[in-house]
């Protein structure tokens, strides 16, 4: 009887599951962000997000377990070193999965999963602040505009051509 065994077997062997997503953690781990179809996304989500808890506390024996599942040390070195330094903080929710669309030849969906604190896109992007609306023309108000990024870029090119050449 299957009471309670819910997990996505994603139509592979348990041997050839574990490798493959212990491959794919490695290479999150390596990477930061990897692309994949959703379903191998959460199941990764899965195995990778206690392995993360785990390497907050750095000792031997977490670093045994955690190898044990990854099976490879550079990821390990890069797990310990720098990721859980950087989610010491954060008490779980380390990755983030973004919809795609569909894949072209087979229609599975794709989407990609991330560390949310290597995300540089998310992190950089402020609120842009919108202009205020008036009712005069657009095509007005961008001419001076122009006129005078063409006046700059002139200017500029004469100040380059003046400038004593190094020999």
């Amino acid at each position: 009887m299957r009471h309670n065994k819910k997990f996505n077997h994603l139509g592979r062997t348990a041997s050839h599951r574990a490798a493959m997503l212990s491959n794919m953690a490695c290479s999150l781990i390596m990477h930061k962000r990897i692309t994949t179809t959703l379903a191998k996304a959460k199941e990764l989500k899965k195995f990778v997000e206690p392995l993360i808890t785990k390497s907050k506390d750095d000792t031997t024996n977490s670093r045994r377990v955690v190898f044990s599942n990854l099976q490879d040390k550079f990821a390990v070195t890069e797990l310990f070193k720098e990721i859980s330094v950087k989610v010491a903080d954060r008490p779980g929710g380390y990755t983030r999965i973004i919809k795609t669309g569909r894949r072209l030849g087979d229609n599975a969906e794709m989407c990609f999963i991330e560390l949310v604190d290597y995300d540089e896109n998310m992190a950089k992007v402020a609120p842009a602040k919108k202009a205020a609306r008036t009712r005069r023309s657009k095509k007005a108000a961008d001419a001076p505009k122009v006129e005078v990024a063409v006046e700059e870029t002139v200017k500029a090119e004469v100040a380059a051509e003046e400038a004593p050449k190094a020999e």
